[in-house]
């Protein structure tokens, strides 16, 4: 446990205090500023202080996953009015300090009510539609392959959102273009605990499918996703990343990066404490269950030239016609 709080060492000598509302980030595995989802979830949290949402915010670094019980609790104990938790892995902790904790709010990060027996009515779960994801990903990449051949590089599709990531991204790039071939490679050949950390098996992944024709990937799932991305641009392809802006977060796939499909876990987690809040001061319901994150695509950067004006109007009505049902999900057939 590693816990970085503003101008002190303690976490804090007076949340217990009715009139102080203080919220606490524990974080997925890994440092607060990782440039994803935990560095996402702070920044909400400090936007959130900023407009007087909060009053006082402290962060614990996860150094192991076995932490997570006792991370939350630091900040239950201590009288945090919100907990804020990052990552699936979190999930259980989350659920289970949540029951321990009637009077704590606990919101989840990137976690989702699937597997939890009864919606506690001090705990939301931030979720994000991977399916659309995934399909802004294909539609991009239909929209700007010359060989008509795309592909994506996933971890293994025994997680339901990394199926869900796949079958978003056959059904946009054939929303776009219903001749191209598009490809999902699923890393199944090992176990959940393994799949999303396999980097030589996202780039060899990645290089056949470039072998195979494709000159855009679509890279998704922990350093498995991110290698391949990597691989992509040695090899002179395009690529598109996921759930953060992969521009920063891979650096050495920069150069060849169209773009990244977005999690505003940021708005997200500022919404949801604004209901936290709303809910201690004038009684208000809090949300509850799943409560869905808006989605969208990051920036061009230096690749802005590529992109024309037609391919930027579509791309930009897309979150919205998912999000209203004007496009229907459905899961596409098998690639011949």
């Amino acid at each position: 446990m590693l816990l970085i709080a503003p101008g002190c060492t303690a976490v804090s000598a007076n949340c217990a205090q009715p009139d102080v509302f203080c919220v606490g980030l524990v974080t997925e595995v890994g440092r607060r500023d990782d440039l994803a989802y935990n560095q996402a979830a702070w920044e909400g949290i400090q936007q959130a202080k900023s407009v007087g949402l909060a009053d006082w915010t402290a962060s614990i670094e996860t150094i192991d996953a076995r932490d997570y019980e006792d991370n939350i609790r630091t900040f239950a104990e201590a009288g945090y009015d919100v907990i804020v938790t990052v990552g699936n892995n979190s999930s259980p902790a989350t659920y289970a300090a949540a029951g321990l904790y009637p009077q704590t709010y606990f919101i989840g990060a990137d976690q989702r009510q699937a597997g939890n027996p009864n919606i506690l009515p001090n705990l939301v779960w931030l979720v994000f539609p991977e399916d659309q994801l995934g399909f802004l990903a294909g539609a991009m990449a239909a929209a700007m392959t010359q060989t008509n051949q795309v592909g994506a590089v996933c971890g293994s599709d025994a997680w339901p959102p990394m199926k869900l990531y796949g079958d978003g991204f056959i059904a946009g790039a054939l929303y776009i273009n219903p001749e191209v071939k598009a490809t999902v490679t699923f890393h199944n050949e090992v176990g959940l605990d393994e799949t999303f950390t396999d980097p030589a098996w996202g780039a060899a992944a990645a290089n056949k499918l470039v072998d195979s024709g494709a000159d855009i990937i679509f890279g998704i799932g922990g350093t498995t996703g991110s290698s391949a991305l990597v691989a992509a641009e040695m090899r002179g392809a395009y690529a598109i990343g996921a759930d953060i802006d992969q521009y920063y977060a891979s650096p050495a796939a920069a150069p060849r990066m169209l773009t990244s499909v977005l999690k505003f876990i940021a708005p997200g987690v500022v919404d949801l404490l604004k209901s936290a809040k709303n809910a201690q001061t004038i009684k208000s319901d809090f949300r509850t269950g799943n409560y869905l994150g808006q989605i969208g695509l990051a920036p061009f950067h230096n690749l802005a030239s590529l992109i024309s004006e037609d391919v930027r109007r579509e791309m930009s009505t897309l979150p919205q016609a998912l999000l209203s049902g004007e496009i229907h999900m459905e899961e596409p057939a098998p690639t011949p």
